[in-house]
């Protein structure tokens, strides 16, 4: 498998060092504050000037000035993927953007934890664990994306979809399923543009001994040579492109699969802003992405959509 580290890549819409150093219980970022109310004081000055914005089951929201202060109290057991559904759930209206919604996210694992990379190793065996074996039936109508038992089946399909061994990941984000992938036996590689992620997912694979090697690359330039890999796959990624760059990215994972490219969307009827989602997908759109790809396809619905095309 032949896939190039590029010299430079498009950056994403935020940088975020997700293991740069901070003062225990504590993290910040752009104006973002997370304090962990059992692990550092309470900056009083932020808080004593007025009544909490909101005050939910798992935050106390402040915003002094233009800064916005989050408390909680979340236990190292309780650090796993499903902290979006609570972020998305409980501070709706407060946290709108996706850049925002990443930095609170980031501050609450990295506040729970002083250590950073036991922080994050401790979120990714935790999510991980339940993405193996969800803790509860996932809700039908909820999107994938909202918790770890609705994505569990998803990833259950990217794996079963895969063929040939080594298998190429687009937009792998936190990195779930390369993990997956090399626990199971595969080579992969796992590629995204933003190099804070991938910096993260290789010392996370390095401290669980798991041979994922990580890329930082732009998913419509992919540095990886024509027919190189088996399998490339694109779980849940092309939701957060601008629909001109779909076919350019799909036309990419063709050149360089050899045998198989896996897509799977969400299905929504408007695209979720603060998960970064830029459009929404229905069956009729991905399978006029198959007849675009002059190779032989399918179109399946099952936990949102899937379109499997035969390279060879």
């Amino acid at each position: 498998m032949t896939v190039r580290d590029p010299p430079g890549v498009a950056a994403g819409s935020i940088r975020i060092d997700p293991l740069a150093p901070s003062h225990p219980g504590r993290w910040e970022d752009a104006g973002i504050v997370v304090c962990h109310v059992d692990r550092a004081p309470v900056p009083v000055r932020l808080v004593a000037a007025r009544p909490p914005e909101r005050v939910t089951d798992h935050f106390e929201v402040h915003r002094p000035g233009d800064r916005l202060l989050v408390l909680h109290r979340l236990r190292p057991d309780e650090l796993d993927d499903d902290i979006a559904g609570l972020v998305a759930s409980e501070l709706s209206g407060v946290v709108t953007s996706a850049a925002d919604f990443e930095r609170v996210f980031t501050g609450i694992v990295r506040s729970t934890i002083s250590d950073p990379l036991t922080a994050w190793s401790t979120f990714y065996a935790n999510s991980l664990a339940v993405l193996r074996h969800p803790r509860e039936p996932a809700d039908p109508l909820a999107p994938p994306e909202s918790s770890l038992a609705g994505f569990a089946p998803v990833h259950e399909r990217a794996v079963a979809e895969i063929r040939g061994r080594t298998v190429l990941d687009v937009g792998s984000c936190f990195g779930f399923l390369p993990l997956r992938l090399a626990q199971e036996g595969f080579a992969v590689v796992a590629t995204d543009h933003t190099p804070g992620t991938m910096g993260l997912l290789g010392a996370v694979a390095r401290r669980r001994d798991e041979a994922v090697r990580t890329v930082v690359a732009d998913a419509r330039r992919l540095p990886a040579a024509d027919r190189s890999v088996d399998t490339v796959t694109a779980v849940h990624l092309l939701e957060h492109l601008p629909a001109q760059d779909t076919v350019t990215v799909l036309d990419e994972m063709l050149r360089v699969a050899r045998r198989r490219v896996v897509v799977a969307v969400p299905y929504e009827d408007v695209a979720e802003p603060v998960y970064g989602h830029l459009r929404t997908f229905d069956h009729a759109a991905l399978h006029a992405l198959g007849e675009r790809s002059a190779h032989p396809f399918t179109v399946a619905d099952d936990h949102g959509g899937w379109l499997v095309v035969e390279v060879g």
